[in-house]
């Protein structure tokens, strides 16, 4: 069983739904600590012509669980849905995918920055036909102050008995792949590289949110791009 982890980043890129898309159960990391300037509450799309922050405003204190972090704006879902809207109105998709963006955005409103990155990345799994089964680490038994090799082998062996653990590419630059092993967890890694798509300006802007694609290539082309097609038809 394939396993992958991950912080409930805000309406992410490609590679996060690359990781959900070859995965049998995923797990947001909701219960280690908000990381300032890292794209848990912001992510890049493209408004007129240049990629341009997409922020949900957030200022926790040092040390603060994801899941305990509140918007510092009530009205963020609607000032998004505007900029989003004004930004991608011309794109070749944009009649096509708006109205579940629009819903999705109208649902949004009260949640918690973790609640509302969640409900995100779900309905999208949901559009995108998407399997995995979804698990939070704040909800599974573990000890506490493991460091982060030990965390991650506890949460996988939670999932699955003998998991595979599938890791960004990253991970190569810090992971102890003997501990993983001695654990008998097998390590996997992505190798996520997206491919170009057509977007509303040119040069290709890489790795802008999932959204930028859906609206200018549909929700089929996303599936294609994320490589969902090429699992379900194994």
């Amino acid at each position: 069983m394939i396993i992958g982890i991950h912080q409930p980043n805000y309406a992410p890129w490609l590679g996060y739904f690359h990781k959900i898309a070859k995965s049998d159960v995923f797990i947001f990391l909701d219960d280690v600590a908000f990381s300032k300037g890292s794209v848990i509450n912001r992510v890049k799309v493209l408004d007129n012509g240049q990629p341009s922050w997409l922020t949900v405003p957030a200022k926790p204190k040092l040390g603060t669980p994801i899941n305990q972090v509140a918007p510092g704006q009530a009205d963020w879902p609607a000032r998004h849905l505007s900029k989003l809207r004004n930004a991608y109105r011309q794109a070749d998709f944009f009649s096509t995918c708006w109205p579940e963006i629009e819903m999705l955005y109208a649902s949004l409103d009260g949640l918690s920055l973790c609640e509302a990155n969640e409900t995100i990345i779900r309905r999208l799994c949901t559009i995108l036909e998407l399997n995995a089964g979804f698990l939070r680490s704040s909800e599974i038994p573990k000890p506490d102050d493991l460091n982060s090799d030990d965390l991650l082998i506890e949460l996988v062996k939670h999932a699955a008995p003998t998991p595979t653990y599938l890791s960004g590419s990253g991970g190569r630059k810090y992971q102890d792949e003997d501990k993983f092993r001695a654990a008998g967890v097998t390590l996997e890694y992505t190798g996520f590289s997206p491919a170009a798509y057509p977007q509303t300006a040119e040069p290709f802007a890489a790795g802008l949110s999932v959204l930028d694609a859906a609206l200018n290539v549909g929700w089929d082309g996303v599936r294609t791009l994320i490589g969902a097609t090429d699992r379900r038809s194994q």
